[in-house]
């Protein structure tokens, strides 16, 4: 079985947002979740330049031209990526953090289909197949056994924000790689990286305004703890720049669903801190999404 550069990155990528999400736990306790969300884009902007910096020293290229296409399918993306963060948050301010978290799960499906609409990803039968059994693996490890039972308690609301942040992080997906495909550069590299930067420049600029506007306090809080911002800046620009490259070289639903793997990474960091066991229906999760992947990474 031949594996793609696109897949190597992807499970970086990964990897590296598992760690991020590790180093932001703590920072959230400080700075609130809009606060420690907004470390990664503020920290994570420095080393997205310094990436495209160096990028563009070794190849010899210079900083290439923004068409309006690249900038309005960029736009999309950032701008969507902040929205689904923002509907997440809602969701989960009225149903519980593991609840609206399975529910975002299934953002493979919405990204196969919004990539085949706009983009005109192929969207073979077996792909489909593929996404659907690993999602379906993702959903049984991570849905909460005791609220099984219970989905709409609390009502309709916050699984319609739950299930919408999922279907809007699909689109973001779309709309970087739109970005990134509307460059037209001849260099997948220098493709990718350009685009983060911008993508990073923008949502720095929304959301250190909005909290400008609304919530100053915040704002001072997150430059006092620059100390561990850093790193997680630093991890948050590392993975995204992984995601980014995946992106340039295959379509975002191959991309996105690959990246169920993370859960991997997740339950590897939760084993090792807590000496959990695994229990029998988290075993049928992880051999549903070993199918999956098999299944996906030989389309």
């Amino acid at each position: 079985m031949s594996i793609g550069l696109w897949a190597v990155f992807t499970v970086v990528a990964a990897g590296g947002q598992t760690l991020r999400n590790a180093m932001q736990r703590e920072l959230t306790a400080t700075l609130g979740t809009v606060g420690a969300t907004h470390v990664r884009f503020l920290f994570g902007l420095p080393f997205a330049l310094l990436f495209l910096t160096v990028i563009l020293a070794v190849t010899g290229e210079k900083f290439p031209p923004l068409s309006a296409n690249m900038m309005a399918w960029t736009i999309v993306g950032a701008g969507a990526q902040i929205a689904a963060t923002a509907m997440l948050l809602a969701a989960m301010k009225q149903k519980s953090f593991v609840v609206t978290t399975a529910l975002i799960k299934i953002e493979p499906v919405h990204v196969a289909l919004f990539g085949l609409v706009f983009l005109g990803d192929a969207l073979s039968w077996p792909l489909a197949t593929a996404i659907l059994i690993a999602c379906a693996g993702v959903l049984i490890m991570s849905w909460p056994q005791q609220q099984a039972g219970s989905l709409t308690e609390g009502g309709w609301g916050p699984i319609a924000l739950g299930l919408a942040s999922g279907a809007v992080f699909g689109i973001s997906a779309i709309g970087y790689r739109g970005g990134i495909l509307a460059l037209g550069h001849p260099n997948f590299v220098v493709a990718a990286t350009t685009t983060l930067a911008v993508g990073l420049i923008m949502q720095t600029t929304v959301l250190t305004l909005y909290l400008w506007l609304f919530d100053r306090t915040r704002l001072t809080d997150i430059f006092r703890a620059w100390r561990p911002s850093v790193l997680a800046g630093f991890m948050g620009a590392f993975a995204s720049q992984m995601w980014f490259l995946a992106f340039a070289l295959e379509s975002a639903a191959k991309v996105r669903t690959l990246a169920l793997v993370e859960i991997f990474f997740a339950q590897l960091v939760s084993r090792s801190l807590f000496k959990q066991g695994l229990a029998s229906r988290e075993g049928l999760g992880i051999g549903l999404i070993v199918i999956g992947v098999i299944i996906l990474l030989n389309v």
